[in-house]
């Protein structure tokens, strides 16, 4: 068994492997601005408001701890499980299920034989879910115009606090707790909102095809009620900031709640934030 000095020098050792990545990324970002092809003095100025040295300074006399922890990955409802397929070396991806969309619909194997396909039909897609929206406070009236990424986000960030030992029968402080996520690439919400608002697209073909003013508005209405409605909890609901807000709200956190979009490395940028968050004591 390790000594709390081992597991301390081992935490520092995994934190300046994380800065040191971060600082590339960083360095990266900087050349490419340099080179003109990105025109953002505010991302500049916020990325040297405070350098990963500064960071990595404080670090020294402020130590960060993980004390929850919790995950949903493919094929890994638990982060017990997600650690269990490492050590067991199993391969997490698989064919794309039928009930995410369609292989016979979508995947050709040759990219450049056909408009509006893919040639891949493998992923990682995470086991499905449990959620009770009303153990969250959420009318079920809402699901359907609410997100995945909201939803299931609530659930993870829910038992992280479980695991950190601050469940809800728990009285604690939550008036400094911050939601800092990456988030990146478009909610699956998004896609039918907007594919309902196409409406005129349609009228216009069906109309140009000969089809009569009182049929192609029968075609139109049934092509709509395949999709999800507007109202006014579609809009929060798509929105990828709100799968921080969402968890502050429903959890009670008065901290900073944003998110991060910085493609791929949009958790190193939401990791590199919230240890800013927490050693500029804002957090």
């Amino acid at each position: 068994m390790s000594s709390p000095l081992q597991k301390i020098d081992t935490i520092n050792s995994s934190l300046t492997e994380l800065e040191s990545q971060i600082n590339s990324f960083e360095q990266a970002v900087l050349k490419f601005i340099e080179e003109g092809k990105m025109n953002s003095g505010n991302l500049e100025s916020s990325i040297n408001s405070m350098s990963t040295k500064e960071i990595n300074r404080k670090l020294h006399t402020t130590p960060i701890a993980i004390i929850g922890m919790a995950s949903l990955m493919p094929q890994s409802r638990t982060l017990r499980d997600y650690w269990q397929n490492i050590v067991n070396k199993i391969d997490c991806i698989t064919d794309v299920p039928s009930t995410h969309w369609s292989v016979e619909d979508y995947y050709d194997p040759n990219p450049r034989t056909a408009e509006d396909k893919t040639y891949c039909k493998r992923g990682g897609f995470i086991p499905e879910v449990d959620f009770n929206p009303m153990e969250f406070g959420i009318p079920p009236s809402i699901l359907e115009v609410t997100d995945v990424s909201q939803l299931l986000s609530l659930v993870v960030a829910k038992e992280t606090m479980e695991d950190a030992g601050y469940s809800d029968s728990r009285e604690f402080s939550r008036e400094n707790i911050g939601v800092i996520l990456g988030v990146a690439m478009g909610k699956q919400l998004g896609m039918p909102l907007t594919a309902r608002l196409e409406y005129p697209v349609w009228e216009k073909v069906l109309k140009s095809s000969g089809v009569s003013d009182e049929d192609t508005k029968k075609i139109v209405d049934k092509i709509k009620s395949a999709y999800v409605k507007w109202d006014e909890n579609a809009f929060p609901g798509m929105l990828a900031n709100v799968v921080a807000g969402r968890i502050a709200n429903r959890l009670n956190f008065g901290g900073t709640n944003c998110v991060v979009d910085a493609a791929c490395a949009s958790s190193f940028g939401a990791l590199k934030m919230a240890i800013s968050e927490l050693v500029e004591h804002r957090s």
